[in-house]
């Protein structure tokens, strides 16, 4: 494995706790894909039994997903990855592949990103936003409730100043299905 220098692309819960050594980290666009609660989590926010929903890249003609870039050291790559390998790749879901971002105020940069593998079991692209709020609403995991990691992304969107409304809407929806309990 090769402990260059490398980038990283973080779209969901990388964007508040990357859990790897970064030197630098920009506002980043991957065009091709946007972000959607098209996984079924049966690990981090749900069980097998009740399946929570994570966010993923899922590819889109047309449709682009802005986030973080972090850059990562020489002599740190190795470590980055092997850490990102055993967060992400838990349940082969997501697929580990190569893409070039454009980094916000210039320049292009490859980056690893984990996209979604549609063929995976996991895979629930295009459900209505109702039914994702209804999932989220409810579904806690091994490391928490369902709802706590889609707020903290949305915060972190808007703290970065990075529009979702998609992901804005499904928040609302969402605190609305939890304030009615």
């Amino acid at each position: 494995m090769n402990d260059g220098e490398i980038w990283v692309f973080g779209y969901g819960s990388l964007l508040w706790q990357p859990g790897f050594a970064h030197v630098e980290r920009r506002i980043a666009r991957l065009p091709g894909f946007h972000r959607s609660f098209c996984m079924r989590s049966i690990h981090h926010r749900g069980t097998e039994e009740a399946p929570g929903l994570v966010l993923a890249l899922d590819r889109r003609p047309g449709a682009f997903c802005d986030g973080l870039a972090f850059r990562v050291a020489a002599g740190d790559g190795a470590a980055a990855l092997a850490y990102l390998r055993a967060r992400e790749l838990v349940s082969s879901a997501y697929l580990e592949q190569a893409h070039e971002v454009a980094l916000c105020g210039g320049g292009r940069v490859e980056a690893v990103c984990y996209v979604i593998d549609p063929d995976h079991a996991q895979y629930c692209g295009d459900l209505p936003l109702a039914e994702q709020a209804a999932i989220i609403a409810r579904a806690c995991g091994g490391r928490g409730p369902n709802d706590a990691y889609l707020y903290n992304t949305a915060a972190h969107l808007r703290e970065l100043g990075i529009e979702d409304r998609e992901l804005t809407r499904l928040e609302t929806m969402v605190r609305a299905l939890k304030a009615q309990k």
